[in-house]
C-alpha cells in the first residue's frame, strides 16, 4: 500500500530479460534509506518487490502479466522514474490509498500551463468512466492527484510546481503514455453496488447481510 507522496525520481540504469518479463536495476538515493530485500517500492505507480539493493539503487523483478498491463514494457536505459516506498502503519496519509495495481495504462492529451500550476489532461476508456468523478482522487504514474475535470473520454488534474518538479511530470509531453489506478475504495463501493442491484433488493438478500 503507498500513498501516491513520490519521494524521489530514480533513474533506469539497465534492463535485463527475465523470461517475457524484466530485472530493472534502478539508481537511487532517498528510497534506500531502510530497504530490505523482499520490501515493495512504487515504481511509475507499479508495486514491485525489491530482490537486491547496494549503495547506489535496487533491483526490482516485473514479469509479464505486469509489463502487459504498464508502461514499463515501453522503458529504457535512463529512464526517469517516481519512486515511492510502502506505506508504514504509523506514517501519515498525505494523499490516497494507493495500491500500485495500474488498472489500464492511457495517454496524456494535453498539458496546460497557467500562473501557478500546469493543467495535464488523460484520456480514458469508456469502462472507467464510472470510476472517474470530480474532486475524487486518481493515481498518474503513482503520483495521487485530485480530478479537476471530466470531460467526455478525459480527465484534467491540476499540478502544483512541487509536484511538477519533485515528479517526472515535469518530462511530460503530448501522447507521454502513463500508468494509471483508479481511486481503490470508489472501486469497492461501485463493484458492491453493482452486485447488490444485479441480486435485486429483495428481504432475503437483507437477511443474508444480516438486516
Amino acid at each position: 500500500m503507498f500513498t501516491g507522496i513520490i519521494e524521489e525520481i530514480g533513474t533506469l540504469q539497465s534492463i535485463r530479460p527475465l523470461g517475457k518479463g524484466r530485472t530493472l536495476e534502478i539508481g537511487a538515493q532517498v528510497v534506500l534509506e531502510g530497504i530490505a530485500v523482499g520490501e515493495s517500492i512504487a515504481v511509475n505507480g507499479v508495486c514491485l518487490t525489491v530482490i537486491s539493493f547496494d549503495a547506489r539503487g535496487f533491483a526490482v523483478e516485473a514479469v509479464e502479466e505486469t509489463m502487459k498491463k504498464s508502461t514499463l514494457v515501453s522503458l529504457s536505459s535512463g529512464a526517469r522514474l517516481n519512486l515511492e516506498r510502502a506505506l508504514r502503519a504509523d506514517s501519515r496519509l498525505g494523499g490516497h490509498f494507493v495500491q500500485g495495481h495500474v488498472d489500464f495504462t492511457s495517454e496524456v492529451r494535453s498539458i496546460e500551463r497557467r500562473e501557478e500550476s500546469w493543467m495535464v489532461e488523460v484520456v480514458f476508456p469508456p469502462s472507467a468512466s464510472a470510476n472517474i468523478i470530480p474532486v475524487g482522487s486518481i493515481s498518474v504514474d503513482g503520483v495521487s492527484l485530485t480530478v479537476a475535470e471530466k470531460r467526455a473520454d478525459s480527465f484534467r488534474v491540476s499540478v502544483i510546481p512541487h509536484s511538477w518538479e519533485g515528479t517526472i511530470f515535469h518530462t511530460y509531453r503530448k501522447g507521454t503514455q502513463v500508468n494509471i489506478e483508479l481511486d481503490m475504495l470508489g472501486k469497492y463501493i461501485l463493484s458492491y453496488l453493482q452486485q447488490t442491484q444485479s441480486k435485486g433488493l429483495t428481504s432475503g438478500y437483507l437477511k443474508s447481510l444480516g438486516y
